[in-house]
């Protein structure tokens, strides 16, 4: 019924198929089978001009009818589709989420009533797709994962730092060979983290490191440093207020610590034909643009 009428609209079947975004012939073989279940012809056709049999006159006004309640539903879906709406489901790293997370989660809260959000806090990299994830923030030298889509929220850098309490005890390093003589402390989720590298004159040094202890968390492992237990290279958002107090202290300037990136990322949508294919969800894009925005306004680094 749809195709009939924007056949009659239109006043031709080329110029209907390019309204309906399919193709002439398409158009035709429609109208065709719509003949046939009413057993009756709704066109003239001629090589110059269409018109309407008796029969199509008196359905087209149905048809028409039909045609704009469907424009009317379209439009009133893509204006639901744009207004975020339901649970997101958001992931981050534990100190992270706890240091920096609150609040452009409560202006998103506040700017969006009809979403409603669940956050989960890990230091593993999780796939998003196999545990409901809709955004997640990633801290990463090196972004990795097939079928992702990333909005860079900032960049950092990690510090080889130990409490004070530990260095009273142990001795302050000044050097990369000090380190055979201290506890390291060592994040074991990255296998990079085995060695560290220091700049020595206009040369990289990498030093190789003995795990007294590791982790497979960021905020274990800084709570690890504060308490004394040793050396550690954390990132520098995570220990910012502890070097500031004096709990946390840098030590061996000539260390290179690593450039970070934060990253919000999200499953790349699927394509397809409708004109949405291919977007994330209204609350995902709405999400990762205030996260973008808060950070643009206050630099994590």
């Amino acid at each position: 019924m749809i195709y009939f009428a924007r056949v009659v609209e239109q006043r031709s079947f080329t110029a209907a198929a390019a309204k309906l975004g399919v193709s002439k012939s398409v158009v035709s073989a429609r109208i065709a089978a719509f003949e046939r279940r009413l057993r009756t012809p709704l066109l003239h056709r001629t090589t110059r001009k269409l018109s309407l049999t008796r029969e199509g006159i008196a359905l087209y006004e149905r048809c028409a009818r039909v045609a704009a309640a469907a424009d009317e539903a379209a439009a009133a879906a893509d204006r639901t589709g744009d207004t975020p709406h339901g649970l997101l489901r958001v992931d981050a790293p534990i100190v992270f989420a706890q240091e920096h997370l609150a609040a452009p989660m409560a202006a998103y809260l506040e700017n969006h009533p009809q979403v409603r959000v669940a956050l989960t806090m890990n230091d593993r990299m999780i796939d998003l797709v196999d545990e409901g994830v809709d955004v997640a923030v990633r801290i990463t030298w090196k972004l990795a994962g097939a079928g992702l889509v990333a909005r860079k929220l900032g960049t950092d850098h990690t510090v080889l730092c130990a409490s004070p309490a530990y260095l009273a005890r142990k001795g302050t390093p000044g050097a990369p060979e000090d380190l055979v003589r201290h506890d390291c402390l060592v994040y074991s989720l990255l296998k990079e983290a085995t060695e560290w590298r220091f700049r020595v004159g206009k040369r990289s040094l990498s030093v190789p490191i003995e795990a007294r202890f590791s982790a497979a968390s960021g905020a274990v492992l800084r709570s690890a440093a504060l308490s004394g237990m040793g050396l550690a290279v954390l990132p520098r958002f995570m220990i910012r207020a502890d070097l500031n107090a004096g709990r946390l202290r840098p030590v061996i300037d000539s260390f290179e610590g690593v450039a970070l990136g934060i990253f919000a990322v999200y499953p790349q949508p699927r394509g397809g034909p409708e004109p949405r294919a291919g977007r994330p969800p209204a609350k995902v894009r709405s999400f990762v643009d205030l996260l973008v925005a808060h950070f643009r306004a206050h630099p994590i680094s």
